[in-house]
């Protein structure tokens, strides 16, 4: 029932997200989501990685499409692992992955270790189809001020990029 409400929209983050996933059954528009497995590296990864905001109707992304932002990760169990092989290019394709890893030059990160769990096409987080539930395995919520970042621009001021999620939040609930 929560769910099936148009006045509301869900996070999930880390383990959150694994138990989002896992309840993809409950969720409209989720049909396509992968459950979050073992990193391929089979070991914890503790540190940041860049992520590209990609176009897709998550609503606490709204405007943000484009972004290359840094983000902390910290987790064991991140890589996506879809039901059918071909579901990461289902998601792609329907504009469900929210944001992916991506290298030093922009590129979707495939590989170790800008991909620090090997989710096929660098995905990080995916979001139903009416953008209303947000899953992500990397950690925004650890570096929206920009303090909290192991680098930004002089003059950058107090709040990182992850600070228009949340701010796209409270715009939301109005």
């Amino acid at each position: 029932t929560f769910f099936a409400r148009s006045d509301t929209f869900t996070l999930g983050v880390c383990n959150g997200c694994q138990m989002m996933a896992a309840l993809k059954s409950l969720v409209p528009g989720a049909e396509h989501w992968p459950r979050f497995v073992r990193n391929r590296g089979e070991q914890f990864e503790g540190r940041f990685s860049l992520v590209e905001i990609l176009n897709s109707p998550a609503i606490l992304l709204s405007d943000m499409a484009g972004s290359v932002l840094p983000i902390a990760v910290a987790h064991g169990e991140g890589r996506a692992e879809f039901a059918d092989p071909a579901g990461a290019d289902t998601l792609l394709q329907a504009g469900q992955v929210a944001f992916r890893y991506v290298d030093g030059q922009g590129r979707a990160a495939t590989t170790y270790p800008a991909n620090p769990n090997g989710s096929p096409r660098g995905i990080a987080a995916v979001t139903n189809r009416d953008g209303r539930v947000l899953l992500t395995m990397p950690h925004p919520e650890r570096s929206f001020r920009a303090v909290q970042n192991s680098w930004r621009p002089e003059g950058a001021g107090e709040d990182s990029g992850w600070m228009r999620m949340f701010r796209n939040a409270r715009v939301w609930v109005g």
